[in-house]
Order: structure tokens, then sequence, then C-alpha cells
């Protein structure tokens, strides 16, 4: 599964994008440089900073609470019932609008009021729109100078969105290489001494999600990830031992509301030490986020699926074609110093061959370290209860410890 990159949207992914899984690697390079073409089109995105500062030589927006505070500094949006307003001094202030007596910006913004959703991609006919003026528990939205204002009472607000940002999130239409976040991980060990040993790991992690600012209800989410790890020990007069491990893996989601959609899947995982030359998932289910807060998300998610199993050095008649599911879930933890620590567990049974189950689990620990550079740790364990019958034989299990370094695309906002 794929982790969930934005809290608010839940990944981060729900089937087995870090299922552990070996094969050659040759297939799979056309379908990972494409993905390494997205993540490359993504980070030269220029980023949108979370915080935007006046502008020099504006009028600063002021905000007038209830018990008589005030800051000057950028309102930036209304959400869920809340103004976020952004100071230098406090940063970003997020209150319900029941705490806020005033507030006064010259920047156009756009309100969409109650029973609007994203989700439903069809705009008002209507759109109130012009420089923002709060007060009397109602907004007032001027077009243009002299104009009237249009009144808005607050308690038939859904958002308030600056311009610049509904036209860029609503009324145009994104590219497919537009709006993606994400994050690529790589790792190295090499060995020259008695043994010469090689061992590389890499991993990506791709998301976008529609409307691409993401305070906003999604209609739509694509995950993309592919996972790999390669091992190679010599010494002189024995034989070469190799690991290769590979996971190629996407998902779609559709929203029927902000916390449950609908989705498809496929799924492609190579396990040489499980003696599994090819594993081809495709599949279709729900699924639902049962938290969805700022600090820590939990998806959970079912499919029914047709699996295809081909073996390497297995006997005549080992490969499977299946009929089965996968029982995943995913928990995204935002931790201090900017550390996230993302979980997923997964359980995908045969209905046609009960025998033929396979379970896993990824953990995952992120540490920020310079901007958008920090340092991965993490482990991926996989069992496949019914692995063929080969020579020499193979377990059916598969646990690895990765450390690496880790690039972030930036979030947009």
């Amino acid at each position: 599964m794929f982790a969930k990159l934005n809290p608010n949207r839940s990944p981060i992914c729900a089937f087995p994008l870090f299922r552990s899984t070996v094969i050659q690697a040759r297939p799979f390079h056309a379908a990972f440089l494409a993905i390494l073409s997205v993540l490359a089109v993504g980070s030269a995105r220029p980023a949108h900073a979370a915080s935007p500062p006046e502008t020099k030589g504006e009028t600063p927006d002021v905000i007038v609470f209830t018990n008589g505070d005030q800051l000057t500094g950028k309102f930036l949006r209304s959400a869920g019932g809340k103004a976020v307003f952004h100071s230098d001094n406090a940063g970003d202030v997020t209150v319900s609008w029941d705490k806020v007596k005033e507030i006064h910006s010259a920047s156009k913004f756009v309100v969409l009021e109650k029973g609007y959703q994203p989700g439903s991609k069809a705009l008002p006919t209507h759109l109130p729109e012009g420089s923002l003026a709060v007060k009397n528990n109602q907004i007032e939205l001027t077009p243009k100078e002299g104009a009237a204002p249009e009144l808005i009472p607050l308690k038939g607000v859904e958002y308030v969105i600056d311009a610049p940002t509904f036209e860029r999130a609503l009324r145009r239409e994104p590219g497919f290489f537009s709006g993606w976040t994400g994050s690529a991980t790589g790792g190295a060990t090499v060995v020259q001494a008695t043994q010469n040993t090689l061992t590389l790991n890499t991993s990506v992690a791709l998301v976008r999600v529609e409307p691409i600012v993401g305070w906003l209800t999604p209609h739509d989410r694509t995950l993309l990830g592919f996972q790999s790890s390669y091992g190679k020990i010599t010494e002189p007069g024995t034989p070469t031992e190799k690991t290769s491990i590979y996971h190629l893996g996407g998902e779609r989601d559709e929203y029927f509301s902000p916390r449950f959609y609908a989705l498809a899947q496929v799924a492609f995982d190579h396990n040489f030490s499980q003696s599994l030359d090819l594993q081809q998932i495709y599949g279709g289910g729900v699924g639902r986020t049962l938290i969805g807060q700022d600090k820590q998300t939990l998806d959970v998610k079912g499919t029914a699926q047709f699996e295809r199993q081909s073996f390497l050095n297995a006997a005549l008649g080992s490969d499977k074609s299946l009929f089965g599911s996968t029982f995943a879930a995913n928990y995204v933890r935002k931790l201090p110093k900017g550390m996230t620590f993302n979980q997923q567990i997964f359980y995908i049974p045969a209905w046609s061959d009960m025998h033929a189950y396979s379970v896993g689990e990824t953990n995952a620990l992120l540490l920020p370290v310079y901007k958008r550079l920090g340092f991965s740790v993490g482990t991926v364990d996989s069992y496949l209860n019914d692995p063929a019958v080969t020579v020499p034989p193979t377990k059916g299990n598969s646990f690895q410890f990765n450390v690496g370094v880790s690039y972030s695309l930036p979030a947009p906002h």
C-alpha cells in the first residue's frame, strides 16, 4: 500500500506497496523510469508557500478577535467553520468563526456556500467574489471599488478561498503531471573484503489528489509506488549469491463522501526468496478513512480481485490463478520535530484456495534532516503461506530492514 502523504487525505494507499517481492529487474525498467519522470516533473514545480507572507508595499490584512486582541498579516482561507490567518509573529492561526469579530483584507476571495463539496465537480452558477470584510457575523465581498458589497451570513459559508487558489484548484482542470507529491528514498552498502558485498534499496511513493489543495474535500486520488531491494555477495571460488525484491503498484480512488471511496488497484510482485517469479493482482473495492485528523490518519480498505502467481524452479503445475481479496490498513502519525511514522498491514486471502494466502506489514519512520532531505528507517515483512515446491527449497517468509536518504516533494497548499 502506499503511504498517505497528506494526513488529511489518508495515503497513503491501501494495498501492499512495500510488500517484499523478488524478480529480474528488466521487465520493470520502463515503468520505473516513468515513475521517476513524474517525480522529476513534480520536483521541478515551484513549491507553494504554506503561509504566504505579506506582499511588499501591500496593506496587511487585519483580524480582530472577540476578546479584543488583533493581528496583522494575511488572511489565508476558511474551511470547516474555521478561519486561517497568517502572522509573521504568531505563524498560522486557526480559529473558529465565533471567536472572530472582524477581518479586513484587500485581496480577492471567492465564497462557496453551504452544501457545495469539491467532489461534485460542478461549480455553482453564482460565485460571490471580491475584496473581503468580516463583521457582524457575515462576510462582505466587494467586487470592485465603489460597488455595493454582497453580504453572506457566516453560518451559510462552506469555504472562503483566495482567487488564485480557486482558479488553480477548482476552475482549471490540472494536467496529469501537476499536483503530484510524495517521496523517493535510496540507500546503498558496498563492502570490499574477503567477500564483496553490494546492497541497494530504493522506493518511490507518489500521490495526486484533486482538488490539489490539501484542505479541500477530495473527489479523486491517484497513487503510484515502486519499491526494490537488490543484493549481491561474491567470493572467489564460490557461487555468487543474489537477492532481488521488487514491487510496482497503482491505485485510483473515487470519493463518494469526504471519508468513503471506491477504488481500483493493480500490483506486480516478485520475490526470489519465495520462488515467486511474478504475482499479478487486479481488483477493486471500497475504502474508508476512520481517522482523519491533522496529526494522524487511519484508512481501511477491502477489495475483490484476480491473482495470478507464477513460480521459479518449481514443479510443473505450481502456477496458480486465484480469486481473492485484499484487506488492508494504513496508519500515519505526525511526530514532534517534523518526523512521520507510517505503518501498513495487509492480509490477502484466496477464496478459491484457502491455503494460498499472504500477510505482511511495513513500518517506516522519516526524520527530516535538511530542507526536503531526510533520513528513513523501516522494516518490510512478507509471508506467503503456500509457496511452490522448488529445488532448492525456499522459505515462505521474507524480512527486510532498510535505512536510506529520502527526498520529499512539496505538498500543494
